[in-house]
């Protein structure tokens, strides 16, 4: 494989004129950014449409794509929408964070009124692209119709016959409401037409997108009201257990997700059929995809339902090597990264090793006093990827803030340098120096931000997923650095 690297800025983060990154010129501008620094890699976060919480780990589907990014401007230009309508909308007042509640309230009534301008259902595209997305796109569509309807309450809230799909009845639900489920699919077809776009853009200057989807749907989502038979529910449509992962590095009681567990011998008896209709729409997005918590292939970690800690789950045998050679069968070899981070037991190292994926490689896991660290550069094999730090993670200037005396030293001294003055670019520079395959750092690795721009604090709620980079921030000088280091190490 040849040496490569990249950068990882989520969609939200960009900087854009409407209060949340989306599908506009500035995404344009970001990948000219990333020309200039010789890379060859945009990685972002999940794409799904959020809910409560706005983790994009947490969609309300698994296929569909977020109404957030869909670019007001375009729309502008369309004549669906005014620029005095959309200046007139309270977004917020902070350029650097994003106030979801304010983008909630406001982007939806834009799109909406962009919707009944455009005559959509005169559109030969749009009636292609619906006819396309046809497994998919008709429920979540429905979906999202009878969740407004409900006051946004989970289909576990609906009236019982909503619920558990009485045939009947969801006729009746797609009469009453074709002009909601049209909008919604309107959303879709306008959301993918620009992300396309952007992607074409980039493909074209020799950057390719490294996608990333979560392991689980949430619980909330078209997916487990409309195929409850992939999950592991009862007759009510509860789970019967949860995902999450036990008490590690992030959090002493666990990660409680709060996922709906897949039901494994179902998607076995169907050859994987949905897992593999869920990648190949990943790779019409994107030309990479990173799948998250890998492990949970080869073991899964269930919680029994209604706990409010992660600590008393048990570990039960996932699907193993042959998802994977379905998936293969069914696509071809695709590229994918497996995140193997965490502890890791001797089945799943095997089989991220069968699969022939890169696993993971974080360096702010590197540095703890221990020599034989996994993390540690001189202990990598080529076929990894190395990241500073991920979504998950402080960020570099943020974590050697708060690490101990003794963990300082030891950074400092595997670095070479006297002091962590530009210790961004130490650990940037020990990233692209690894004998890894690809290595991806963070945009807020680049401009040496501390804590104030972390992305996500795990297990906690609130303050996650609201960074945004500001225009100014994309300096020349920031790029033409990491080009040099980029060109020294082997990876343009």
């Amino acid at each position: 494989m040849v040496r490569k690297s990249g950068v990882l800025l989520a969609i939200t983060s960009l900087p854009s004129k409407y209060g949340i990154g989306c599908f506009s010129k500035e995404a344009y501008d970001f990948v000219d950014y990333l020309e200039a620094a010789g890379q060859h890699y945009w990685q972002v976060l999940p794409m799904g449409p959020t809910g409560y919480g706005d983790s994009p780990y947490q969609s309300f589907s698994t296929f569909a794509g977020n109404p957030y990014f869909i670019d007001l401007e375009d729309l502008i230009e369309r004549k669906w929408l005014t620029a005095a309508e959309c200046d007139a909308v309270d977004f917020g007042d902070m350029e650097q964070y994003i106030d979801y509640e304010k983008i909630y309230k406001g982007r939806f009534k834009l799109l909406r009124k962009a919707y009944e301008r455009s005559n959509i259902a005169e559109n030969e595209d749009f009636i292609a692209f619906c006819e396309e997305e046809k497994d998919w796109l008709p429920d979540y569509c429905l979906y999202m119709a009878i969740k407004d309807e409900n006051g946004g309450k989970s289909f576990i809230e609906w009236p019982e016959k909503l619920r558990k799909r009485d045939k009947k009845e969801i006729a009746v639900a797609k009469r009453r409401l074709a002009t909601e489920i049209e909008f919604y699919a309107f959303l879709q077809y306008m959301f993918t037409l620009q992300w396309l776009s952007i992607k074409d853009y980039a493909n074209d200057k020799g950057i390719e997108i490294i996608g990333d989807i979560p392991i689980y749907v949430a619980y909330d989502s078209a997916d487990t009201w409309s195929r409850p038979e992939l999950f592991l529910l009862d007759e009510e449509g509860y789970p019967t257990g949860v995902a999450g992962c036990p008490p590690d590095y992030f959090s002493k009681t666990g990660q409680l997700w709060g996922n709906p567990l897949y039901d494994w011998d179902y998607h076995e008896d169907t050859e994987f059929e949905w897992w593999i209709d869920r990648m190949a729409q990943c790779f019409k997005l994107y030309d990479m995809v990173r799948i998250d918590h890998f492990r949970g292939f080869d073991e899964y970690y269930n919680i029994p339902y209604g706990d409010e800690t992660a600590e008393f789950g048990e570990w039960e045998y996932g699907p193993g090597f042959e998802l994977f050679r379905a998936m293969r069968d069914a696509l071809g070899d695709k590229p994918i990264i497996a995140e193997d981070l965490g502890f890791l037991t001797k089945s799943v190292i095997r089989l991220v090793k069968r699969t022939g994926y890169p696993g993971m490689k974080i360096l702010e896991f590197a540095f703890d006093s221990n020599e034989e660290n996994d993390y540690l550069p001189h202990n990598f094999s080529r076929n990894c990827v190395v990241y500073t730090g991920t979504h998950d993670n402080d960020t570099v200037q943020g974590w050697y803030a708060s690490a101990n005396r003794t963990d300082k030293k030891q950074i400092k001294l595997y670095l070479g340098v006297p002091n962590s003055k530009n210790l961004h670019w130490d650990m940037i520079r020990l990233a692209l120096s690894s004998v890894a395959d690809t290595a991806i750092i963070p945009m807020q690795d680049i401009l040496g931000l501390g804590s104030e721009a972390r992305m996500n604090v795990p297990s906690t709620m609130g303050l996650n997923w609201k960074w945004r980079l500001l225009p100014e921030q994309l300096k020349d000088e920031d790029a033409a650095l990491l080009y040099e280091m980029t060109k020294v190490y082997g990876r343009l």
